[in-house]
């Protein structure tokens, strides 16, 4: 099996840092090593990853961002130094499973096509475990309508993969979705993936997270499902996808309710073929009832294509009026 290389943002998780490290050094995949960059910590996250260094020199390389950079350039920074053939994530407040790296290492060392492995997670918090993913088997390029199609933190990736597509986007309008937006430019890029069922990997999450993203990453989220829409070149109801996190954020949920009833009944399939504006869109959205407090601008210039290709968006504003 060829070696292994772990890549781990780390920001204020000095109470759980150690568990996160001790569950790699219980691997039962022994040919690894570990890079850790702290993101500009305001806790002993340095000084607690400091102390595995000193103990793991071998194994453990440590750098620091003087300040909070983010996850995109901090993952960027690791993966300039990280030399093996294959990448790992790890954050630093999750546990991986021991026979996690000897598992995902074995796929891609049987199948040369196969660039990307990730694995179910059970997501858990103070009280224990409150779900668990259920990932696609081979995601294909229509399994990007729906979201993320691998989940991030327990990925292993070939590190020729990431050089071709120079490693994460950093920009902060891909701050929370780096990972989508990381699959987005390798699928389009010819590589693809495969996610093992078993539940490999444990993420601390709140369960109640989701409801309380800043609106400032849902337009990121935004932006980024409809970059997969373009460059993989998926069908129209994917922007109807694309606009959930915005309708999340702004409408109360029978509202959504509404909008989603709305816009299903409208993507049919006598659209398939045909022009589609995002003003379009928008109207279907604001003649839904309880709609009308809230205003979508589009661009100046919604571009059209050819029959039977997608339309190219522009820049989408959101904001709630006053």
């Amino acid at each position: 099996m060829a070696n292994v290389s772990v890549i781990m943002g780390i920001y204020n998780c000095a109470d759980t840092l150690p568990k996160a490290i001790d569950s790699l050094l219980a691997q039962t995949f022994t040919d690894w090593n570990l890079v850790m960059c702290d993101d500009g910590s305001r806790d002993a996250t340095y000084e607690v990853a400091e102390r595995y260094r000193r103990t793991y020199p071998e194994r453990i390389t440590l750098l620091k961002n003087e300040q909070n950079m983010g996850l995109n350039y901090t993952l960027n920074r690791c993966l300039s130094i990280a030399d093996g053939a294959y990448i790992a994530r790890q954050d630093g407040d999750d546990v991986s499973m021991p026979t996690r790296f000897e598992k995902e290492a074995a796929i891609l060392d049987a199948f040369p096509d196969i660039a990307i492995v990730s694995t179910a997670m059970t997501y858990f918090d103070e009280n224990g475990a409150w779900e668990q993913s259920h990932p696609v088997l081979f995601p294909e390029n229509r399994d990007f309508i729906a979201g993320t199609p691998f989940c991030h933190a327990p990925c292993m990736v070939r590190r020729e993969a990431y050089q071709a597509v120079n490693g994460y986007t950093d920009d902060p309008r891909y701050l929370r979705v780096e990972d989508y937006d990381l699959w987005i430019k390798l699928y389009s890029a010819g590589f693809r993936g495969q996610n093992i069922p078993e539940p490999l990997y444990a993420m601390r999450d709140d369960r109640n997270a989701f409801a309380r993203r800043k609106f400032k990453y849902r337009i990121n989220e935004f932006r980024v499902r409809i970059k997969a829409a373009r460059l993989l070149h998926l069908p129209l109801n994917a922007y109807l996808y694309a606009l959930r996190p915005l309708a999340v954020g702004l409408l109360p949920g029978p509202v959504i309710d509404r909008v989603k009833a709305a816009l299903r009944a409208w993507f049919d399939g006598s659209l398939l073929g045909q022009d589609v504006l995002l003003a379009q869109i928008g109207q279907k959205i604001f003649a839904v009832d309880g709609v009308a407090n809230y205003q979508i601008q589009g661009p100046v210039n919604d571009v059209t294509v050819g029959r039977g290709q997608l339309p190219v968006l522009g820049k989408l504003s959101v904001e709630e009026l006053r």
